[in-house]
């Protein structure tokens, strides 16, 4: 089944003194890149973390944020006054000496300083956090869940735009038919002009002919396309992540394309080819998505 590498999730765990909210989201991404965010007294788990993300999501640019709100206000977070007074103040000199403007234009980046806040210290329980855990772990399904509706809806504008390759190749059949004939022709008049010529090498003319019809026949390239088709959509219905398996053979169905396109010859199948090109950019935007 195919799965979208964008999700969200959210999970809200209330527990005796505070309640913990984690948010994990996902974007597409060749590699695994995962980002956490979380307060102090969990960073110890963040190698867990990033093995159950990692499990679950398997690949894409994922965040993930925890976060506490306090039921009491004294174990909020508090500002350290004279912590960031003395950074206020070492930062005023510098400014001076520098001849900067110094206003309230430099509070929000002390704040952001070292130990400009403080919370009373809370000690890590070890039964609090298997609660946490759990959420995590139910955050991750609820991702899951949503990669999966947004891989059902991949699925079918794939499948369809696949089919509208395919019909651009059943079309080009009549005009190659008249494209042949046209060639032939033209082909037969050149022969009738060089009969008369008597600096004809014949045998190095017919391996001319040869080689022109051979440049200009599409036969494999239809073949190959065709075939390239049914093994996306055989891709499409295995098991597990395929997205990197689907963008090698969108790199193969473009190929052919690109073949049938130079070696057309006829406006008719020109534009056919340039139906095939379009759908099939639409299809490599949507594969960088998937899972």
């Amino acid at each position: 089944m195919i799965k979208s590498m964008t999700g969200y999730g959210r999970g809200i765990c209330k527990l005796s003194d505070k309640t913990i909210t984690t948010e994990i989201k996902s974007l597409n991404s060749k590699q695994t890149d995962i980002y956490t965010r979380m307060p102090n007294i969990y960073k110890e788990k963040d190698l867990d973390i990033r093995n159950e993300i990692s499990a679950k999501l398997q690949r894409g640019k994922i965040e993930c944020i925890i976060s506490i709100e306090y039921e009491k206000e004294d174990q909020a977070a508090r500002i350290n006054t004279e912590v960031v007074k003395a950074y206020f103040d070492q930062l005023k000199e510098i400014s001076t000496r520098l001849d900067l403007p110094v206003n309230e234009s430099l509070l929000p980046s002390i704040l952001r300083l070292p130990e400009s806040f403080s919370t009373e210290k809370d000690e890590f329980n070890e039964e609090e956090w298997q609660e946490i855990l759990d959420q995590i772990k139910s955050v991750l399904d609820e991702v899951n869940d949503f990669r999966s509706q947004e891989g059902n809806a991949l699925e079918k504008d794939i499948r369809s735009r696949i089919k509208n390759i395919e019909t651009c190749l059943i079309e080009i059949q009549p005009y190659e038919q008249t494209r042949i004939e046209n060639i032939r022709k033209k082909i037969n008049d050149s022969i009738l002009e060089l009969k008369n010529s008597e600096n004809i090498d014949q045998n190095r003319f017919e391996q001319e002919l040869i080689y022109y019809l051979e440049r200009l026949d599409i036969t494999e390239e239809k073949v190959r396309l065709d075939n390239h088709c049914k093994y996306f959509l055989e891709v499409m219905d295995e098991p597990g992540p395929v997205g990197k398996k689907l963008a090698f053979v969108s790199q193969e169905i473009g190929r052919e394309i690109n073949t049938i396109g130079s070696k057309a010859n006829n406006s008719d199948i020109q534009h056919l080819v340039i139906k095939m090109k379009d759908e099939l950019e639409k299809i490599k935007e949507q594969v960088m998505n998937i899972l």
